[in-house]
Order: C-alpha cells, then structure tokens, then sequence
C-alpha cells in the first residue's frame, strides 16, 4: 500500500529523554512498518554549516526557531497528498545537513516525533491524534546524558551546561505547556504497556 485518500496523521511529543522515540517504535512495530511514513522532527534542524564553532555552541536547540517546521509541514502535506518526499539528514556532531537525504513514501498512517510539535500553532491543526509522552525530569536527563555521550560525541560537562541553560528553561516554556493540546498522555512512556496497547487500539479503529 503507497497510499491512502485520507492517511492517520499521528503526532506524539514529550520532552528530551521522555521515551517518544520507543513509543513510536512500538507503534511502528504493532501497526506495521510497511503501514506507517515516519518523520522525526530532529531532522529538519537548520543547517548551521556556515556558522564559526563559537556561534554554532551559541544556538538555542531547544527553541522552535531552531528548527525548519515550515518543511516539516510541506512534507506532511505532500504525503498526505499522495507524494514522495525527501527527508533531510542531520549530523548532530556538526550541527549540519549532510548532503543525502532519505526517501518516504506516502502510507496510512504519517507519524511524527518531536518535541515542540505541539508547540507549533501551523503544525497542531495537521494532527488527527495527538500523543504526548510525559516522564519525570531526572529520568529524562539521565537518558539525554547517555545518548548524547554515546552518540552525539558530547563531553559530560557539555551536555550539563547545556540542559541548564536551554533545555530545561525550553522545556517549562514550551514543551510542558503544548501537554494541554494532546489527546492522550502516557506516563512512562514505552515502559507503560497499559497505555501503548490502548493507543494501538484506538490507530487500528481509525484506519
């Protein structure tokens, strides 16, 4: 199946480190891969390759500007129209766009993942169900700690400086506030079986 006249377009959000990833993962899993077109809202960071080392170290990454929503949202409408499109790929080590990209194709269900998704007043209204996956603070720093180590290349110093000063205060302004616009919230994340196989569910009843 390449398409549908009306795909599922699926929203889930959470703060850094919430699980949002493993609950997309799960949904991926349950529902069906071949079923699902997948766009991660990371990916569409603005390419900061021509920016000096000490200005790119000075970008909010936290904050809705720092990210190209305008394509994010281009993109969903050309799947929702039946479309192929092509999804940047972003080298979080450089704060750069590489020059490949990937293809996904339109399918019933379009699925995005983010943390400011429903921060964004242009993207909310696109969302058929909205997700928000809710986890308590120290749980998520210990995890955006381990991946930011072990797959970023930051140093543990780095990584503190850097929840203190913009994640965090990002996360009261923007991320924890968009909670009023989801559907549903889950605790726990991917942890929260319970919660995961409702939502399965009620994707299976809407297709």
């Amino acid at each position: 199946m390449l398409s549908t006249p009306n795909p599922l377009v699926i929203g889930i959000a959470g703060g850094s480190g919430s699980g949002k990833t493993t609950v997309a993962q799960e949904i991926l899993n349950r529902v069906g891969a071949s079923r699902i077109a997948f766009l991660q809202h990371d990916a569409y960071y603005k390419d900061l390759s021509g920016l000096p080392p000490v200005q790119k170290g000075a970008v909010n990454f936290d904050h809705p500007n720092s990210l190209e929503t305008g394509l994010l949202i281009e993109h969903i409408t050309k799947l929702k129209n039946a479309e192929q499109v092509e999804i940047p790929i972003y080298d979080f080590a450089t704060h750069s766009r590489t020059k490949k990209t990937f293809s996904v194709l339109p399918r019933g269900v379009i699925l995005v993942e983010g943390i400011l998704i429903f921060a964004e007043s242009a993207l909310r209204p696109l969302f058929d169900l909205k997700i928000f996956v809710d986890t308590d603070d120290d749980i998520r720093f210990i995890r955006r700690l381990n991946r930011d180590i072990t797959e970023r290349g930051r140093t543990t110093d780095n990584v503190v400086q850097q929840y203190l000063s913009t994640v965090r205060p990002m996360h009261l302004e923007f991320v924890e506030p968009s909670k009023r616009y989801a559907d549903v919230i889950i605790p726990e994340g991917g942890h929260n079986i319970a919660a995961l196989d409702m939502v399965v569910a009620r994707i299976e009843s809407l297709l």
